[in-house]
């Protein structure tokens, strides 16, 4: 179909949309542009109509494709046609008559507090470059929820020791600071002296390979995954840690908005799902401790 190049293109200069943001969005329009050229022999986005969508999806559906993966792509599909619209390479939307299938809501996996603090105080990192350096991957995602992708590209100009803040570059290269606390910036100089010593103190980026190279995120994705095998957790990604953070945080009386802004969440819809978790742990407190629960 004509202008799905295009529509890629302005995410990518204009909504500063991530590389990995862009390939989604272009294999959902792949996917769906393949399905209404067999089906309905259709090219042109002003053939497109409503009942093709709702066909589209009803296939998907067929096809065992999950709720939120169909939701995510019907999201494509009307960020796309929003795009023709304004345009004006079509005069109406069809997804204006298209209702996205209801998600169950899935609550955000965590580590429990004890389980997380023992494993960083006692689990044996080894102490050369790599051993320190796994610990501070794991340090830096518990105690900052900073996404993959934003751990990946943090340069030591983005850390200030001294204020005790980084600074984080998020979606849509919005900005944002999240304080460190002192036991994590003494960390960082010890990581700092270590990478000096193996001659890779040039490399700009904070985590690098002993190469001096900046650490790829498959690598970062299986040091996380080595440390969270140690216990019992039904999901093993950076992720997790950054739902462990948030969690811990509002279960000590963290302010929601707060988190908000650490989490560099655009709304309070998306931080708001990990109050489930702490509503679940005062049900079980309450149930425990009261005479007549």
């Amino acid at each position: 179909m004509q202008y799905v190049d295009d529509f890629i293109n302005y995410l990518k200069n204009e909504k500063r949309c991530s590389l990995h943001t862009q390939i989604s969005y272009g294999t959902d329009l792949k996917q769906f542009v393949a399905f209404i050229a067999e089906k309905y022999n259709c090219s042109l986005p002003d053939e497109v109509t409503h009942q093709m969508v709702r066909n589209w999806i009803v296939f998907l559906m067929d096809e065992g494709i999950n709720s939120r993966s169909i939701a995510r792509k019907i999201a494509t599909l009307k960020t796309f046609f929003k795009y023709l619209l304004r345009q004006k390479i079509i005069s109406s939307n069809p997804l204006d008559k298209v209702v996205t299938p209801k998600i169950s809501k899935r609550l955000p996996i965590f580590v429990e507090e004890n389980s997380i603090n023992n494993l960083i105080d006692n689990y044996d990192f080894e102490d050369d470059f790599c051993g320190i350096r796994n610990k501070l991957v794991i340090e830096m995602f518990y105690f900052t929820g900073i996404r993959l992708s934003e751990l990946v590209n943090l340069t030591k100009d983005m850390i200030d020791l001294n204020q005790l803040l980084i600074k984080v570059i998020g979606k849509r290269n919005k900005e944002r600071i999240i304080p460190i606390t002192k036991e994590l910036s003494e960390k960082i100089k010890k990581y700092y002296s270590v990478c000096n010593d193996n001659g890779i103190g040039s490399c700009n980026y904070l985590f690098c390979t002993k190469q001096g190279n900046k650490l790829y995120p498959k690598a970062i994705y299986r040091i996380v995954h080595s440390f969270l095998s140690l216990i019992e957790v039904d999901k093993k990604s950076p992720h997790v840690l950054r739902h462990t953070f948030a969690t811990h945080m509002l279960n000590r009386g963290a302010d929601l908005n707060a988190i908000k802004e650490l989490l560099g969440h655009a709304n309070l819809s998306a931080t708001q799902i990990y109050t489930h978790n702490t509503f679940e742990k005062l049900s079980k407190i309450y149930k425990q401790a009261h005479p007549r629960a």
